[in-house]
């Protein structure tokens, strides 16, 4: 059985994107893409909602490319050998390897890929991302703080009822961010 793990990189004000639909502050640096590479490894299913996936896509492009800097490398072939499930009522076909498109997203449907899964899931995106954890599907949350506040834009994570976490880990960058690793309690 798979876990399913909602991570992203945020604001210290909690948000993904500025006002402006920016996030330019919120480029990893090489030590901290290094440990987000590390937390893809056990991922075999990327679930992720159109926006985040026409972001992402580019990694498709960096396969196999020699020029790149190693982290880059690394994330592109994690990216390529992953299986990609875009939720999208509006894409009509994909260029990007072992990806599919799904119309819906089905909260059964997701837990039977779980319970299904020799590898964990990622849900990517914050609007999939509040739909999974209101949903009582999100296990593990990764929270990757940047050390910026940009004072409004989109949120890393819904309004939602109250919802139990474990702290499992934290470290800490020579940049200033922050990972905070929580065990979700769902029920």
């Amino acid at each position: 059985m798979g876990k399913l793990i909602y991570a992203a990189i945020t604001s210290l004000d909690g948000y993904i994107e500025d006002r402006d639909g920016g996030f330019a502050w919120a480029m990893p640096d090489d030590e901290v893409h290094s440990c987000i590479n590390h937390l893809q490894e056990d991922i075999g299913t990327f679930l992720l909602g159109r926006r985040m996936f026409q972001t992402l896509q580019v990694w498709e492009e960096f396969y196999g490319k020699t020029d790149l800097i190693k982290v880059m490398r690394d994330y592109a072939t994690l990216w390529h050998g992953t299986d990609k499930v875009v939720f999208s009522k509006t894409l009509d076909e994909v260029s990007t390897s072992r990806t599919r498109i799904e119309r819906v997203f089905d909260p059964e449907a997701i837990r039977r890929m779980k319970a299904d899964a020799d590898h964990d899931l990622s849900v990517g995106g914050a609007e999939l991302g509040a739909t999974a954890l209101r949903a009582g599907l999100v296990d593990e949350i990764h929270l990757f703080i940047s050390p910026v506040m940009v004072g409004g834009g989109k949120a890393a994570l819904p309004e939602i009822k109250e919802t139990r976490l474990d702290l499992l880990g934290q470290q800490h960058f020579g940049n200033g961010v922050v990972h905070l690793h929580y065990a979700v309690r769902n029920g």
